[in-house]
């Protein structure tokens, strides 16, 4: 069994909505799905080259506590994970832990 993770920090689950955007189209805004309390461990950290640029991207692993399968509160990728200014993109999503009563999920640092 794994250690149970202290959940000390209030993070905001994201989905990504279309809406119409008045002229026949839409346009993707990022909706809260509601507040998780949660652990936020560094995993890895490299360079990326994007366009001309050298960008640092840092990779985390996010527990939180279990939600149904389908429910809104479920992480899955796609997804995103806000603190204030900063955005975890959610990569993958898997259980922590032999008992179901966490998951564990793999996410990037991005952009707001």
């Amino acid at each position: 069994m794994s250690k149970e993770p202290s959940l000390y920090r209030r993070l905001v689950l994201q989905a990504r909505e279309d809406v119409p955007d008045g002229m026949g189209g839409f346009s993707s805004v990022w909706a809260p799905q509601g507040a998780l309390w949660a652990n936020v461990e560094i995993q890895s950290g490299h360079e990326r080259k994007i366009g001309e640029r050298d960008t640092s991207v840092v990779n985390y692993r996010i527990i939180v506590r279990s939600a149904a399968p389908g429910a809104p509160s479920r992480p899955k990728p796609d997804q995103r994970f806000c603190e204030f200014e900063r955005v975890f993109n959610i990569l993958a999503v898997g259980e922590y832990g032999s008992d179901g009563r966490f998951l564990q999920c793999w996410t990037e640092e991005g952009r707001a």
